[in-house]
């Protein structure tokens, strides 16, 4: 039981990645209705809160249960991932093209490998080093490489906001042996819904909601982009995150660009380029290579380890 446990650890974490290369679509069809990016941000990690408290209450209302210690590590996930990648990700999206924010959101791979060398003592070895070059190599060639229009202050923000997406992994490993991956993801979510209520302008979305002919579609189209961007792949990476090490789920989750390409493709008429495709071939290579030699000794196993004490 506990091999079927550690196999399914990648496959829900490449899950994950999937559906977050899905978001173009709901971030496209709500800014289409007047929303910033910043209370599209809201809009999606606030529902999503509401939606992993309504879960964490009907599996296990004792999983509201935590210590008052373990407060700034919550915080941290909350504020410091969840909330300051998204807002540093949509607002880079603003000063730059869109394929240069990509690829410095990207760098979340490394910053996680860094962190949990450092933190974890995670070994460095030259098959993480080659999948992590692969996956990079392979985002950049899918997103495209341009470098036009970028400011000091907007390669801060996109560097930011790969250093926000990372810190999930870490954090959140430490968390998951405290906690239920379901508490992980209802606070974590909870305090990145209240502080975006602070900075996304709520008057002014009341009046886009307001002004949308039809409000009942509206609604629906927002609870879904919560449940499809958020819940289902968070709930899924923190729950892999049990089982893989946090610098390995890092590089499995650029599956998302290769997606996100795909989807770009087949939903919006992109046409592809030769560049796309071998950047996908890249990082297929690296979730191949990441998954061979399944007979590992326990350190290279992907279990967490304890930091209870």
């Amino acid at each position: 039981m506990k091999n079927k446990s550690h196999a399914l650890g990648p496959v829900l974490i490449l899950l994950a990645g999937c559906f977050w290369g899905s978001m173009g679509i709901f971030v496209r069809r709500l800014a289409s209705f007047g929303f910033s990016a910043i209370q599209i941000v809201a809009i999606r990690v606030t529902l999503a809160a509401l939606a992993f408290c309504l879960l964490l209450l009907f599996r296990d209302r004792s999983g509201f249960k935590i210590a008052l210690r373990d407060l700034p590590l919550f915080l941290g996930l909350g504020f410091g991932s969840i909330l300051f990648f998204t807002v540093c990700y949509f607002t880079a999206i603003t000063m730059m093209p869109l394929s240069t924010a990509a690829i410095l959101l990207y760098t979340s791979p490394i910053w996680i490998l860094l962190m949990s060398v450092a933190f974890f003592h995670e070994k460095l070895n030259r098959k993480k080093l080659l999948a992590l070059l692969l996956a990079f190599a392979g985002c950049v060639l899918v997103s495209g490489v341009s470098g036009e229009g970028i400011s000091l202050k907007g390669l801060l923000l996109g560097l930011g906001s790969g250093l926000g997406y990372g810190l999930y992994s870490i954090l959140g490993t430490v968390a998951l042996r405290r906690y239920s991956p379901y508490t992980v993801t209802a606070y974590t979510f909870l305090l990145a819904g209240a502080g975006s209520l602070l900075i996304c302008r709520p008057g002014e979305m009341v009046c886009v909601f307001a002004a949308a002919p039809k409000l009942p579609e509206l609604l629906l189209f927002c609870c879904l982009t919560a449940l499809v961007t958020a819940v289902i792949p968070f709930l899924a990476y923190t729950l892999g995150l049990r089982t893989v090490e946090a610098g390995k789920a890092g590089i499995l989750a650029t599956v998302e660009p290769m997606v996100a390409t795909l989807i770009g493709v087949f939903a919006f008429s992109e046409p592809p380029t030769v560049l796309s495709g071998l950047g996908i071939l890249l990082i297929l290579a690296a979730v191949v290579l990441l998954n061979l030699n399944p007979k590992s000794s326990p350190s290279e196993s992907g279990a967490a380890p304890d930091f209870s004490e």
